[in-house]
């Protein structure tokens, strides 16, 4: 049975098939976020510490690191920080050492930047996730052997040098040519997890379930894990948590693994608590009889961050010592 393992220093996460969907929570990512952008680049790191730490008290059990800033202000002083290969990599390393001071939760390492890879890989301590990979040739032979390297898995994103295809088949080509790309470097399928591109369901509207069909295919005939940017099914619509509720248990029925989201929403994690226990992925409903009494919570007027980290807290908080699951 395939299983990715991914790692902090005192926690271990396994990406499986008979494992809880893995939530890898989104939100330290100064894209499109002008305000956190804007904090990063006055070497302000409070929202990076407040959501690092309300994304775990809410359900996520991998932190995504993005570091893809703009500093406008810093570039019309010295034009070199217009270069994403001269902001990101220092900038990684950084937002790493800091979420690592706060959270002992293992990390995916997000850039398009290839120093900021690798400088990430150099911060982490355990064995964080590495996001990621495409079919392009340039990006496989800059990404794959840093993967080998430092021993770590990947997420491979199914575009290549042709960009996003609209074809599911060719989608799934492409996640196959990853695959097997990867093998020539030495590295197992199963430190490979597939995003197969969820497209917005508003302007495709067999995207859904083009998804469910390629994570099928991906589980049976590659065996690999996948992973989703889950809020892209909803892109442009109203009430997108009510789509995103709706796609997450639908898409863990086909066999997905894991997705790249915001943790701090109640509905979207209500769905992923109650997929797990229906998917038998849950003993005895332990983890939803907590998820509950934070639900129950929430109905006396806390906010559903303010409840699970109340939870949190009455639990024992971090925990740290030796090496436990998340």
């Amino acid at each position: 049975m395939t299983r990715t393992v991914v790692e902090s220093k005192t926690k271990t996460v396994i990406i499986g098939f008979d494992e809880p969907f893995c939530v890898i929570g989104e939100r330290i990512n100064p894209t499109g976020r002008k305000k956190l952008a804007a904090e990063l680049e006055a070497g302000n790191f409070e929202t990076v510490i407040k959501d690092a730490l309300e994304q775990v008290a809410c359900g996520a059990t991998v932190l995504d690191i993005n570091s893809g800033a703009v500093f406008t202000n810093m570039m019309a002083k010295d034009p070199r920080y217009a270069d994403n290969n001269f902001v990101e990599p220092p900038l990684m390393k950084q937002l790493i050492e800091i979420v690592q001071g706060v959270t002992d939760v293992p990390l995916c390492i997000d850039s398009s930047v290839p120093g900021a890879l690798e400088a990430g890989l150099q911060a982490c301590e355990g064995r964080p996730l590495l996001n990621s990979v495409t079919g392009e040739e340039e990006r496989l032979e800059l990404v794959l052997p840093l993967v080998k390297k430092y021993n770590v898995p990947v997420v491979a994103i199914s575009n290549d040098d042709t960009g996003i295809s609209p074809d599911p088949d060719v989608r799934f080509a492409v996640a196959k040519k990853i695959v097997q790309r990867a093998a020539d470097f030495g590295i197992p399928a199963h430190d490979i997890v597939v995003d197969p591109l969820v497209m917005p369901v508003g302007a495709m509207a067999s995207a859904g379930q083009q998804v469910f069909a390629l994570v099928r295919r991906l589980r049976e005939e590659l065996g690999v894990n996948t992973t989703c940017g889950a809020s892209n099914i909803s892109f442009g619509l109203p009430h997108r948590h009510g789509i995103n509720g709706a796609f997450l248990p639908m898409a863990i029925g086909a066999g997905m693994t894991s997705a790249i989201m915001n943790p701090v929403r109640q509905q979207e994690m209500e769905a992923i608590r109650a997929a797990n226990f229906l998917m038998n992925h849950d003993a005895n409903g332990g983890e939803w009889i907590r998820f509950a009494k934070v639900l129950e919570t929430v109905e006396t007027g806390m906010s559903f961050a303010e409840a699970s980290a109340a939870a949190a807290q009455a639990a024992g908080g971090r925990r740290g010592g030796r090496r436990g699951r998340a």
